[in-house]
């Protein structure tokens, strides 16, 4: 009888514990699909294939779908980058240079697709991953194995999205925690456009 309970008990365990990783990824379904504009501020630190190198900067990220994106790099440099729906800017402002690409060809299948309006069953396969530093996680790995990334884990607070965990193809590792998120916001119209300022250098490719 001891035994059965036991058995039955571990049952009931395992079962709740798979339910609730298959929920992360529900929840990043139900984010990419009813959160259409929000902002937050961001950490960013990048860690080098061998793991001795890391870099960490920080700023704001601002998203509105579909396909408009901006995160506003504060620290250590400032730099920018914008996606306007047909284009993604890098602003360098200590070299005073832009350059910009087609939408499709910048991002493709990567993160930034993802939180801004990819075809996230199209171009990703989802799984649910363990509870880790209080959130739930779910991964995304592209189907096309050419891209510049290899997986990204999404770690979410609740309904809200907390860490970005980046492999790419290169072997670096990057982490974004997001704070201070805030979702619903109006943006003005031109708030994804991007200008070049006067006497940059501009390269289109």
């Amino acid at each position: 009888m001891k035994k059965t309970l036991v058995s039955l008990l571990s049952l009931c365990l395992m079962t709740a514990s798979v339910a609730a990783r298959a929920d992360a990824v529900d929840t990043l379904r139900e984010f990419i699909r009813d959160v259409k504009t929000g902002r937050a501020q961001f950490t960013q630190t990048v860690t080098s294939p061998d793991g001795a190198k890391k870099k960490s900067s920080s700023g704001t990220f601002e998203f509105a779908r579909p396909n408009r994106f901006r995160f506003a790099y504060a620290k250590p440099f400032e730099q920018l980058i914008v996606g306007d729906g047909q284009k993604v800017w890098i602003y360098d402002a200590d070299l005073n240079q832009a350059s910009s690409r087609k939408f499709s060809s910048a991002l493709g299948a990567t993160p930034a697709a993802l939180l801004t309006g990819g075809a996230l069953d199209k171009d990703f396969d989802l799984a649910a991953l363990p509870m880790k530093d209080g959130l739930d996680w779910a991964q995304a790995t592209p189907k096309r194995q050419d891209g510049a990334f290899k997986s990204v884990a999404l770690g979410f607070k609740g309904k809200d999205l907390a860490v970005l965990d980046i492999h790419d193809a290169f072997g670096q590792h990057s982490v974004l925690n997001f704070s201070q998120l805030a979702t619903g916001i109006n943006f003005a119209p031109d708030a994804f456009r991007f200008t070049p300022p006067a006497g940059a250098d501009v390269i289109e490719q």
